[in-house]
């Protein structure tokens, strides 16, 4: 069993529900859910449990999968739509949090296009947080598997998340799902309010 490590001004408590995981975990007025991994990683295995998969799906805050203690930049993947732009106020201030960089990545076969949306996308939060180094980056491909190796030695990777949350909501989307269970570092799925 693992415990909660106490930091100062910060309180700790526990709670032993006797309903099941998902629903206990839903129920609470958190802002924040932070939960543990399990399984090999790598895009042959499974990373995550079904308690983990549920909660990231509906739970109406930020969600973090905790896989191991990692340095390195905060890794978010941007869009261009209204859900990215939360994901990216929570990658700039975990990344203030953590002394981090942030590595914007967006994935787009119009690169000249894509840079432009991903430059005006974070040039905002640039000048709100400018002692977080920004690198910007344009790839190629499936948006997921570019996140995922983008963030291969990432400290965390934040993507925003499209379902409209509660059990009548949307599940995760294919990008959500993806860094979800093939990620090796933490990953944040952020929904938009």
């Amino acid at each position: 069993m693992h415990r909660a490590k106490a930091v100062a001004d910060v309180d700790v408590t526990g709670d032993m529900p006797e309903s099941a995981p998902v629903p206990a975990l839903l129920r609470q007025d958190a802002c924040l859910v932070v939960l543990g991994s399990r399984g090999l990683g790598g895009f042959g295995g499974l990373l995550l449990g079904s308690t983990a998969v549920q909660v990231a799906a509906h739970a109406r805050c930020p969600v973090v999968v905790v896989r191991g203690e990692r340095s390195g930049d905060v890794v978010v993947g941007v869009d261009g739509s209204a859900h990215s732009v939360e994901a990216i106020a929570f990658a700039f201030g975990e990344a203030q949090r953590l002394g981090a960089g942030v590595v914007a990545v967006t994935a787009g076969s119009q690169e000249d296009e894509a840079a432009r949306a991903l430059a005006e996308s974070v040039a905002g939060w640039a000048e709100r947080y400018p002692d977080v180094p920004v690198r910007r980056s344009v790839v190629r491909g499936h948006a997921a598997r570019a996140l995922v190796d983008a963030a291969a030695d990432a400290a965390l990777l934040v993507v925003g998340s499209r379902g409209a949350g509660g059990f009548r909501g949307m599940l995760l989307g294919s990008v959500s799902q993806g860094v979800l269970h093939h990620a090796t570092c933490p990953v944040a799925i952020v929904r938009s309010p």
